[in-house]
């Protein structure tokens, strides 16, 4: 089954002072990349979040947010009393000012507040970890419903190409019919002798350049594995990566030998399935 790169995933917690709120939004990737924002008392836990993640999602661009709301007595600042009232003392000796004046002046001024940073209690970073784990949950459910989409694209465009193989096959014995009554032609318009063994012998070596035998068995094998391999326990985009191009070789080398018109046409709609396929192959993980 395979699975989307694109999801989105969230969940909050609501603590009696605090509220967490976690987020992950994913985007295609060749590689794995974790973008991750949280506030600077919750960093000395980012690299263990930044590996729950990477075992879970795999690949994919990944926005990461943890954010946390006060709202209860909590406070994260309190004022720095020593320093504020020295603040006040100088601004007094230099300006004429109520306290009030005085105060709001000296609030402004640098380490009037300080901040009080708390590590993360055991408690509190489980917490964290079950909102992650199911915000994962969410994103890879979500990707899980993307990639279903995907699956039904691709299976409709695969089976699209096997007809158009199934029409190459049935009309091959034409085709080399007519390669060859066109050639007869081109020699019987010299009107000159010639052996007719060699003539023989020359025109099967000349039709064996233009047989596709063996490219239809590959191609069928192609269509076969990639099917296989989208219905596989794990998502692998970039195997079947690697399979498009496999099809994509035998479907060109088809064209190059198919040296007539309606069979060419067909592998024009091949191509064209083909290169919708590869365009949606971005997106898978």
């Amino acid at each position: 089954m395979i699975q989307s790169m694109t999801g989105f995933g969230k969940h909050v917690v609501q603590l009696p002072s605090k509220k967490i709120t976690i987020e992950l939004k994913s985007l295609n990737s060749k590689n794995l990349d974790i973008n991750a924002r949280m506030p600077s008392a919750y960093r000395e836990k980012e690299l263990q979040l930044r590996k729950t993640i990477a075992d879970s999602l795999v690949r994919g661009k990944i926005d990461f947010g943890l954010y946390v709301e006060i709202t209860g007595d909590e406070v994260s600042s309190v004022v720095n009393e020593g320093v504020v009232r020295q603040y006040i003392k100088q601004l007094r000796s230099i300006a004429d000012g109520d306290d009030i004046k005085l105060m709001e002046m000296a609030l402004r001024l640098p380490d009037a507040l300080k901040t009080e940073r708390e590590d993360i209690d055991d408690s509190e970073y489980k917490i964290i970890q079950d909102a992650l784990e199911k915000a994962l949950e969410e994103i890879i459910g979500f990707r899980t419903k993307e990639g279903q989409v995907l699956e039904k694209d691709f299976t409709d465009r695969i089976s699209t190409i096997k007809n158009l193989l199934a029409e190459v096959v049935n009309m091959d014995p034409d085709r080399l019919a007519t390669i060859r009554e066109r050639l007869e032609k081109a020699v019987a318009d010299l009107k000159t002798e010639i052996d007719a063994n060699r003539f023989e012998q020359e025109l099967i070596y000349y039709l064996e350049k233009y047989d596709i035998t063996e490219e239809k068995v590959r191609l069928d094998n192609h269509l076969n594995y990639f099917t296989e391999t989208m219905k596989s326990a794990d998502s692998n985009g970039k195997k079947l990566g690697f399979i498009s191009q496999e099809i994509g070789r035998e479907i060109n080398t088809i064209g190059s030998k198919a040296n007539y018109a309606p069979m060419q046409q067909l592998v024009v709609q091949m191509k064209d399935e083909l290169e919708k396929i590869k365009e949606q192959m971005l997106n898978v993980l």
